[in-house]
Protein backbone atom coordinates (compact mmCIF):
# COMPACT_ATOMS: atom_id res chain seq x y z
CA UNK A 1 0.00 0.00 0.00
CA UNK A 2 1.27 3.23 -0.86
CA UNK A 3 1.22 5.51 2.18
CA UNK A 4 1.63 9.06 1.39
CA UNK A 5 1.81 12.09 4.04
CA UNK A 6 0.17 14.39 1.47
CA UNK A 7 -3.32 16.25 1.89
CA UNK A 8 -6.26 13.83 0.16
CA UNK A 9 -4.40 10.64 1.74
CA UNK A 10 -7.26 8.02 2.29
CA UNK A 11 -7.11 6.54 6.02
CA UNK A 12 -9.56 4.63 7.85
CA UNK A 13 -11.08 6.97 10.81
CA UNK A 14 -12.38 4.85 13.71
CA UNK A 15 -15.09 7.28 15.42
CA UNK A 16 -15.79 7.23 19.38
CA UNK A 17 -18.42 4.68 18.42
CA UNK A 18 -16.24 2.13 17.19
CA UNK A 19 -18.00 3.00 13.33
CA UNK A 20 -15.17 2.70 10.98
CA UNK A 21 -15.57 5.56 8.16
CA UNK A 22 -13.63 5.95 4.77
CA UNK A 23 -11.43 9.29 5.68
CA UNK A 24 -9.84 12.14 3.10
CA UNK A 25 -7.10 13.65 5.54
CA UNK A 26 -7.02 17.61 5.39
CA UNK A 27 -3.87 18.32 7.24
CA UNK A 28 -1.25 16.15 8.88
CA UNK A 29 0.11 17.04 11.88
CA UNK A 30 3.88 17.50 11.18
CA UNK A 31 6.70 20.22 11.37
CA UNK A 32 5.44 22.64 8.10
CA UNK A 33 8.98 22.03 6.48
CA UNK A 34 9.26 18.20 6.33
CA UNK A 35 8.97 16.27 3.21
CA UNK A 36 6.07 14.43 2.65
CA UNK A 37 6.81 11.34 3.07
CA UNK A 38 8.13 12.08 6.96
CA UNK A 39 7.18 9.68 9.70
CA UNK A 40 9.08 10.42 13.31
CA UNK A 41 10.50 7.77 15.24
CA UNK A 42 7.50 7.59 17.08
CA UNK A 43 5.37 6.65 14.29
CA UNK A 44 2.69 7.92 12.28
CA UNK A 45 1.51 11.85 13.53
CA UNK A 46 -1.88 12.70 14.24
CA UNK A 47 -4.10 14.41 11.63
CA UNK A 48 -7.45 16.52 10.58
CA UNK A 49 -9.76 14.65 8.54
CA UNK A 50 -12.82 14.66 6.26
CA UNK A 51 -15.65 11.76 6.42
CA UNK A 52 -19.06 10.84 5.46
CA UNK A 53 -21.21 10.65 8.50
CA UNK A 54 -23.35 7.45 9.14
CA UNK A 55 -25.59 9.53 11.53
CA UNK A 56 -28.94 9.37 9.30
CA UNK A 57 -30.30 12.17 10.72
CA UNK A 58 -27.86 13.94 9.60
CA UNK A 59 -29.00 14.71 5.80
CA UNK A 60 -29.73 17.63 3.96
CA UNK A 61 -30.23 17.77 -0.17
CA UNK A 62 -27.13 16.82 -0.90
CA UNK A 63 -27.23 13.75 0.74
CA UNK A 64 -25.45 12.31 3.53
CA UNK A 65 -23.62 15.64 5.85
CA UNK A 66 -19.58 15.88 5.72
CA UNK A 67 -18.52 15.80 9.39
CA UNK A 68 -14.99 16.64 10.18
CA UNK A 69 -12.27 15.33 13.41
CA UNK A 70 -9.19 17.21 14.56
CA UNK A 71 -5.93 16.01 15.88
CA UNK A 72 -6.69 12.60 15.46
CA UNK A 73 -3.79 9.79 16.60
CA UNK A 74 -2.67 7.25 14.48
CA UNK A 75 -4.36 3.64 16.23
CA UNK A 76 -0.47 2.93 17.70
CA UNK A 77 -1.00 6.08 19.90
CA UNK A 78 -4.16 5.62 20.59
CA UNK A 79 -5.23 3.08 24.06
CA UNK A 80 -9.18 3.30 23.90
CA UNK A 81 -10.28 1.31 21.32
CA UNK A 82 -12.06 4.31 19.14
CA UNK A 83 -11.18 7.58 18.07
CA UNK A 84 -8.05 7.02 15.68
CA UNK A 85 -7.14 6.90 12.13
CA UNK A 86 -5.25 3.91 10.23
CA UNK A 87 -4.18 2.98 6.93
CA UNK A 88 -6.64 1.45 4.75
CA UNK A 89 -4.56 -2.21 5.64
CA UNK A 90 -4.41 -2.02 9.27
CA UNK A 91 -8.19 -2.67 9.75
Amino acid sequence: MDRKYDHNSQVVYVDPRGEHHAALVSRWWIHPTEVPTYKSEAGDPGCNLLYVTSDSTKNDQYGSQLERSTSVVHKSHQSAPANYWCWPDEV
